[in-house]
């Protein structure tokens, strides 16, 4: 009996800067929230293995710098992701308006094959503060999902893990689907190939 593939599922966590990114990783994966701040220098990733549908998956999320001057870094962590995040924080309208800009950012520096297909989830963060220091409402949030290409939104709370693992559930639901279709065309273009091949050397040149 074959040894069943293990499937590695690559994630990108994206927005700007103080949105809460590594909170988020650092609460799906360790439970863990921390009060204080730190910069992600370049990038960093956490794994976890899950279970979706009976199939074992291992998520590898990499959190990335929210900083113009790391975003250079971008093309070699953003090859090979099967999902893309996109993290605002409810009260910072200029990090829900940068979100199409990480949406265009990465599809440009990731070379994805099916940009119109590839799986997006959007994030808004902090949704345990005050309701009068949220910027953003839910309504606005839903509707400019909607806007960017129907895609999942999810009104989180990292500090207080509301939401986080319902929103990672989709995450890796999508990543798992991307990663099986790109198998899937893998696997029909070395079919071809291989019929080329055969009809190549059938020939009497």
């Amino acid at each position: 009996m074959p040894l069943k593939k293990k499937t590695l599922l690559k994630v990108i966590i994206l927005g700007d800067s103080g949105v809460g990114k590594t909170s988020l990783m650092q609460q799906f994966v360790n439970g863990k929230f921390s009060h204080q701040y730190k910069a992600t220098i370049g990038a960093d990733f956490l794994t976890k293995e899950l279970s979706i549908d009976d199939k074992t998956v291992t998520m590898q999320i990499w959190d990335t710098a929210g900083q113009e001057r790391f975003q250079s870094l971008g093309v070699a962590f953003y090859r090979g992701a099967d999902c893309c995040v996109l993290v605002y924080d409810v009260t910072n309208p200029k990090s829900f308006e940068n979100i199409s800009s990480w949406k265009d950012e990465f599809l440009i520096q990731a070379n994805v094959k099916d940009p119109e297909n590839f799986p997006f989830v959007i994030i808004g963060n902090k949704v345990d503060v005050d309701e009068s220091k949220k910027a953003i409402s839910q309504k606005k949030a839903q509707q400019y999902a909607i806007n960017l290409g129907n895609l999942p939104i999810f009104q989180t709370s990292a500090k207080e893990a509301v939401n986080i693992d319902q929103a990672f559930d989709v995450i890796a639901r999508n990543a798992l689907q991307q990663e099986e279709n790109e198998d899937f065309n893998t696997d029909f273009d070395d079919a071809i190939n291989i019929q080329l091949e055969n009809d190549n050397q059938n020939c009497a040149c």
